[in-house]
């Protein structure tokens, strides 16, 4: 950014924050005023998949826009919390500042890593020792909002980081055996492939999510083509 520009920047997004407020004042609006975190859930859900589909259209101008709308909960949530005097936008500000510099030593430190997966895994040891954790509560953390399969590709992202972890055979192996037995319990054999999938797919470096996803609209388009 042109150092020039900065103030402006600046300006802008104090406006904004202002703008949050007002809304959320007496003289305001009805329904932004009605809102709480709880409240907000869906939108917050809401808007992260529209992001998710401006960058699946490749689609700039509309990323843009939706950014905006991502960023608007986020400026909506830290009001919430300043009226509740809990925290405002500048702490959320201040503390991902220090996130990002305390958890880049390599950046901004004199720590030397070479590849993005060293990266992610001193990312991954930095939180660990800054909270104290083990291998199995940082799992524990990983949040259960999340879609199960994503969660589930996560948590077993995490397990490989520890050491623990199925190869591809393996967990192509378990989704055979699972559908074996899927007529004796049907709930846990299908929970059994699915994981086994999630595995799959991280043995495979694959985002099963959106692979399934990408199968999904594929299917769709099959469907229609077909009718």
């Amino acid at each position: 950014m042109d150092e020039s520009a900065k103030p402006e920047k600046a300006a802008e997004f104090a406006d904004l924050v202002e703008i949050m407020a007002l809304l959320r004042s007496p003289k305001g609006c009805p329904w932004d005023r009605e809102q709480d975190h709880r409240s907000l859930r869906r939108c917050l859900l809401e808007e992260a998949y529209e992001v998710l589909d401006a960058i699946d259209l490749d689609d700039s101008e509309a990323l843009c826009g939706e950014l905006g709308d991502l960023l608007l909960q986020v400026i909506f949530h830290a009001q919430l919390a300043a009226e509740a005097g809990q925290f405002d936008i500048g702490d959320v500000i201040e503390g991902l500042h220090a996130k990002l510099t305390v958890r880049h030593p390599h950046v901004f430190g004199d720590k030397s890593v070479e590849t993005a997966e060293a990266v992610v895994e001193e990312w991954e040891s930095l939180k660990r020792e800054q909270r104290s954790q083990t291998h199995a509560d940082q799992m524990a953390d990983i949040p259960k909002a999340m879609p199960a399969l994503a969660r589930a590709q996560m948590v077993l992202r995490r397990a490989a980081r520890a050491g623990v972890a199925r190869g591809a055979e393996e967990a192509g192996s378990a989704i055979v055996e699972a559908a074996k037995a899927a007529s004796s319990e049907p709930e846990l054999s299908l929970g059994e492939m699915l994981l086994a999938a999630a595995d799959l797919a991280r043995a495979l470096d694959v985002d099963a999510e959106q692979a399934l996803r990408e199968r999904v609209d594929r299917y769709v388009e099959e469907f229609e083509g077909a009718g």
